[in-house]
């Protein structure tokens, strides 16, 4: 959804560059993520697109929700953010938050997917070569999914390297219908 991107940029952009120079990064994207899940709550949801609530009530009961984990900076954020009527893009504006804060880490979260558990040692070698692959830092998360037969499956952001023998067997079945 290019829309909900597109206007979720200048707030995720505007929030980045306030935590980078108060050097609370981690904090903010801490804050935004728990916010972005109150958000995702159906309860929530109905709450945001209330005609019948005016923003101000709407960004009261938002901040009540998440307690003290807002700072008085984020209270703000969320109070822009109903005037505005665009509470609803809080999951997007987290999601680029974490990146903005990955690519300035120079960090990147990489699932991968495989048909059995991975041993530690084979995780490190992973983590090693796909680190230098990438030339950024590399936060792995393993996740077996049994339906891949064997072999793995790799997704770093927008790049997917797909080694499974269920990703082969759907090449081959692709190669011998054409």
């Amino acid at each position: 959804m290019a829309e909900l991107s597109t206007l979720a940029r200048p707030y995720a952009r505007a929030a980045f560059e306030y935590a980078q120079a108060q050097g609370d990064l981690a904090g903010w994207e801490a804050m935004l993520i728990q916010a972005a899940g109150v958000a995702q709550h159906d309860a929530v949801k109905k709450l945001i697109s209330s005609p019948s609530l005016a923003s101000d009530d709407i960004a009261k009961q938002f901040i009540e929700l998440l307690g003290e984990e807002l700072s008085d900076k984020g209270q703000n954020l969320v109070s822009t953010l109903a005037g505005n009527k665009r509470l609803s893009l809080l999951p997007e504006i987290a999601a680029q938050f974490s990146l903005m804060k990955a690519n300035i880490e120079k960090a990147v979260d990489v699932e991968v997917t495989s048909a059995f558990d991975l041993e530690s040692d084979t995780t490190q070698a992973l983590e090693k070569a796909l680190a230098a692959n990438l030339e950024r830092t590399v936060r792995i998360n393993t996740v077996t999914d049994n339906s891949l037969i064997g072999g793995v499956v790799i997704r770093a952001g927008d790049t997917i390297i797909d080694g499974s023998i269920r990703g082969r067997l759907a090449k081959l079945a692709e190669a011998m219908k054409s």
